[in-house]
């Protein structure tokens, strides 16, 4: 058994004091609480007012009738224990779970295999033993299995009879003790079987979906409409969750039709602040958990949400700030910029969060140029904790501790909280400013302050620490694999961008500035190898260092 060191404890005791009781209090009951019957009659169906389509950009995942492809790994199911195969990432078993290629492109042509899944599912799955009945992957594949038939497919009873006890047992495993976007897709998939069935049963399930989803829309969605998880990945899977919900409100009006105005309302809200959180390239900022291929990208939900009425909004200016949910984007001429001025997650839920405060990525005529880590793995280890450190995020780290305490795989202890967040117009020079107390802990007591300018040819930060004693501060940079380090000059370096344009950096008020190696982590599964400009003081605080990109 392992030991918790007293440090650990310490750790441990800061990480649980911000959980809700609730939490507590659900994790205990549920090691005591008895799944429902299983061998109940199956509720007859429910008829449909339409056929269902998908969202475009899902990228199938079944390579053969035996072999998948997820996050970036390529693995084959060849017995029943393979459902649940100990030397396969939890994540990829998950995902082996979903059944999300039902909804995938090109799904038609894979429809003889799909079916055999389906069967096979049924048969070397019993109720409710090995990942497949967790709550969350049983509320993905609950969904996916109903929608595929909803476009025109045939489950066959035994299919039919395996939902409804996969809907039985999810209702009685709900995720309480996790909350957040585990429970929002419990929720959906309960509004989807009380569509999909009907009877007393499914009028059951459809009351305690929407009297979910009513509760967790107004707790999770902030005013901006950013999820309040803060990762533009799962953002854009719950907008898409919204969308499908509306989309469930057109093909069953009697049941959730009277959503419709409420859902759309939230669906244009969220896609506006997708919109900010989004690249010029059109793919998303990796703030907190975020990698590519999971979710689908603004422009393939925005054209999803278009064929149900949901007019994507988009926020007029080149100076955007998110208030709710602390960001700030600031557009001048080539240069894109945002800012992260938010705090790491809600206080009860800061699993998908990073010790990323006030970094910052850029884009520049379109392509990226300085990037966070990204995501390659949930898996516990050193890369796990390595991505989500402040050390591969454009931020900086004092003294070699994180900005807030990540550890582990989903935990967090001590955190950093931003304030004194500012913006300011003048023309086409746009400026952010904040602070935040991450290090307020240790001694002298230092707080981290950056301000961020842009106009049209320059990207000025100007980091300033405040405190007292000697410190270790290092900033760092990292840049996109595609940017180039060419030359190094007195105050900083020359960078060589995609059709040889040339950016020059430049520092000032620092002890030591270097190039350091790292990598970037565009994908689940993938690392690439990507320089990091770095600059260090060690000495006495109070600090301050310019770091100017210039065209």
């Amino acid at each position: 058994m392992r030991r918790y060191q007293p440090g650990n404890v310490a750790r441990l005791a800061r990480t649980v004091r911000y959980m809700r009781a609730g939490q507590i209090v659900n994790r205990i009951a549920r090691r005591f609480k008895s799944l429902p019957l299983t061998d109940g009659v199956t509720p007859p169906l429910r008829p449909s007012q339409g056929v269902w389509r998908n969202c475009a950009g899902r990228l199938p995942s079944m390579l053969s009738p035996q072999r998948f492809r997820f996050i970036g790994q390529e693995g084959e199911l060849k017995a029943a224990s393979g459902w649940n195969r100990p030397d396969m990432a939890k994540l990829w078993l998950y995902n082996l779970h979903y059944f999300d290629d039902l909804r995938a492109e090109g799904a038609l042509g894979r429809l003889p295999w799909q079916r055999d899944l389906i069967a096979r599912w049924i048969q070397e799955n019993p109720p409710a033993a090995g990942n497949g009945w967790e709550p969350y992957p049983a509320s993905l594949r609950i969904v996916n299995w109903m929608a595929w038939t909803l476009a025109g497919n045939d489950l066959g009873a035994a299919a039919r009879q395996s939902l409804a006890v996969q809907v039985r047992v999810l209702g009685a495993t709900l995720e309480f003790h996790l909350l957040g976007n585990h429970l929002l897709a419990n929720a959906k998939a309960l509004v989807f079987a009380g569509c999909f069935f009907s009877g007393d049963e499914a009028d059951g399930w459809l009351r305690t979906g929407l009297d979910l989803l009513d509760a967790e829309f107004t707790e999770q969605i902030l005013e901006d409409g950013a999820h309040f998880e803060l990762s533009p990945m799962y953002h854009a899977i719950i907008l898409e969750d919204v969308l499908d919900l509306i989309q469930l409100g057109e093909l069953f009006p009697a049941q959730v039709g009277s959503k419709g105005p409420q859902w759309r309302a939230l669906a244009t809200r969220m896609l506006a602040w997708l919109d900010a959180m989004t690249h010029p390239d059109g793919e998303i900022s990796f703030f907190n958990d975020a990698a590519f291929g999971i979710a689908r990208t603004h422009s393939e939900l925005a054209a999803y949400g278009a064929s149900f009425a949901v007019a994507p909004r988009r926020e007029a200016g080149a100076l955007r700030r998110l208030s709710a949910s602390g960001y700030v984007r600031l557009q001048s001429g080539p240069f894109s910029v945002i800012f992260d001025a938010a705090e790491i997650g809600p206080s009860y839920l800061p699993g998908h969060g990073h010790a990323d405060v006030l970094s910052l990525e850029v884009s520049l005529n379109g392509q990226r140029v300085l990037t966070n880590s990204g995501t390659s793995s949930y898996e516990v280890g050193p890369v796990r904790v390595a991505e989500r450190s402040t050390a591969a995020h454009a931020a900086i780290e004092i003294d070699g501790h994180d900005s807030s305490e990540v550890w582990s795989s989903f935990r967090v202890g001590r955190r950093a909280h931003p304030f004194d967040v500012a913006v300011a117009e003048d023309g086409d020079t746009l400026s952010a400013v904040a602070s935040h107390d991450g290090y307020l802990w240790l001694p002298g007591r230092p707080i981290h302050r950056r301000r961020v300018v842009v106009s049209p040819t320059s990207l000025s930060i100007h980091d300033s620490v405040t405190g007292a004693g000697d410190h270790a501060v290092v900033a760092r940079f990292p840049l996109h694999p595609s940017v180039t380090v060419v030359a190094e000059e007195p105050e900083g370096w020359q960078l060589e961008l995609a059709g040889n344009r040339v950016v020059r950096v430049l520092v000032r008020g620092c002890s030591e500035r270097f190039v350091a190696g790292g990598h970037y982590a565009p994908t689940f599964g993938q690392k690439m190898a990507r320089p990091i400009l770095t600059w260090r003081h060690d000495g006495s605080l109070p600090l301050t260092v310019e770091t100017r990109f210039e065209l």
